[in-house]
C-alpha cells in the first residue's frame, strides 16, 4: 500500500445544523454548525495539515454559502463543489431529549442528493487519489448511491484508493438494502472503517472477533475498527492490534469517528504506518468527545500531539 503524498477527497452530503440550549426559563438558543459525516472527515483530516478537497452540492441560499465559507475557513479546497440553484441545502436540528437528543432532518431533496459528477470532479477523481465515502453519503437517494459507484470506478481505474466507513442509519433506508450496497462497496475498499456498534447490527454478529473476521472476508489492505469509548483495533498484513481509548470525561460523541476516519487518513497520506496513524486518531477522537457539537471540538495535529505526550 502506497498512500503517502496522495491528497484526499471527502464526497456526500453536509448539513447546517442547529442546536438547541437553553438560555434561560422559557428561552431557547438555538447554535448554528454544520454537520455530516464526511464533512466531518474532511475538516478533521484538513486540521491534521492534509491536503483535502470536498465534493458535493449546496444550493444557492444562506445555508450553502455557510457550508461554502466553513470549509474554505478550514483551507478545504471547494472548487468542485456544484451549486444547485433549483434544491435546498439540507439542515437539521438537535433538542436536548432526557435519553440523550433528538434529531429532525430536513434534507429531502437536497442538493447533495441530487449531486452529479462534473467534469472537474471527474478530474479531481482521475487523480491519484484517496476518495473517502461512508454509506450515508449512498443512502440519501438512489442518485446518490449511483453516483458513489461511479467515483468509485473512476478512482480505482486511475490508481486511487477507496476509504469507505459504514456508518449505518436505518432512518434512510432499511436494512437490507444497506446491507447489500454496504458489503458490495466493502469489497472494493483498501482502507475499511466500520464503527463496532453499528457493524453489530449490520452483520447480525455480537462478539468482536466475530465482526473482525466478517469484515476481513472483503479482503481490505487496513481495517480499522472504531470500538468507541474502548478505542479502536487495526488489522494491516496480518497484524493485529489494539489501541485504547484516552481516559476523558465524554460530554458529546456526535462526530467522534468521523475524526478518527479524518486525523487516520491524514497520517496515513503523511507516511505513518497505519498503526501509528490510529494511535494518533484515537487521541484525536478522544479530545473531540470533550466538547458539544461534531467541529466545533475536532481538534488540530498541536492538541493531538500535547494529549498524546501527557
Amino acid at each position: 500500500m502506497n498512500s503517502h503524498n496522495k491528497n484526499i477527497v471527502c464526497m456526500g452530503e453536509a448539513m447546517v445544523e442547529f442546536t438547541r440550549v437553553e438560555r434561560q426559563k422559557g428561552e431557547a438558543l438555538y447554535i448554528r454548525g454544520l454537520g455530516g459525516d464526511t464533512s466531518n472527515c474532511a475538516i478533521s483530516a484538513a486540521r491534521q495539515g492534509a491536503n483535502v478537497a470536498y465534493l458535493s452540492s449546496v444550493g444557492n441560499d444562506q445555508f450553502g454559502n455557510v457550508a461554502m465559507d466553513i470549509w474554505s475557513k478550514e483551507g478545504i479546497d471547494v472548487s468542485h463543489i456544484s451549486i444547485n440553484p433549483g434544491s435546498p441545502t439540507g439542515i437539521y436540528f438537535i433538542e436536548p431529549a432526557p435519553e440523550g437528543r433528538n434529531f429532525t432532518y430536513y434534507r429531502k431533496g437536497s442538493a447533495a442528493s441530487k449531486m452529479t459528477l462534473t467534469n472537474d470532479a471527474r478530474a479531481l477523481l482521475s487523480g491519484e487519489v484517496i476518495l473517502h465515502l461512508s454509506a450515508i453519503s449512498q443512502a440519501i437517494s438512489a442518485t446518490a448511491k449511483e453516483l458513489s459507484f461511479d467515483a468509485i470506478d473512476l478512482v480505482k481505474q486511475n490508481g486511487g484508493m477507496l476509504s469507505y466507513d459504514t456508518n449505518l442509519r436505518l432512518n434512510l433506508w432499511g436494512l437490507e438494502e444497506a446491507r447489500s450496497v454496504i458489503n458490495k462497496t466493502a469489497a472494493q475498499a483498501d482502507i475499511l472503517l466500520p464503527s463496532l456498534d453499528e457493524a453489530r447490527i449490520l452483520t447480525g454478529l455480537n462478539d468482536k472477533e466475530d465482526v473482525i473476521r466478517f469484515f476481513l472476508k472483503f479482503e481490505p489492505e487496513i481495517l480499522a475498527l472504531k470500538c468507541g469509548n474502548e478505542g479502536a483495533t487495526i488489522i494491516f498484513e496480518g497484524r493485529v492490534e489494539h489501541i485504547p481509548a484516552l481516559n476523558v470525561n465524554a460530554i458529546d460523541t456526535s462526530g467522534a469517528g468521523d475524526t478518527f476516519a479524518g486525523a487516520f487518513l491524514a497520517r496515513m497520506v503523511q507516511g505513518e504506518s497505519p498503526f501509528e496513524a490510529a494511535r494518533f486518531a484515537v487521541a484525536a477522537a478522544g479530545i473531540s468527545v470533550q466538547g458539544y457539537g461534531a467541529v466545533s471540538p475536532i481538534p488540530n495535529r498541536k492538541q493531538v500531539l500535547e494529549a498524546m505526550t501527557t
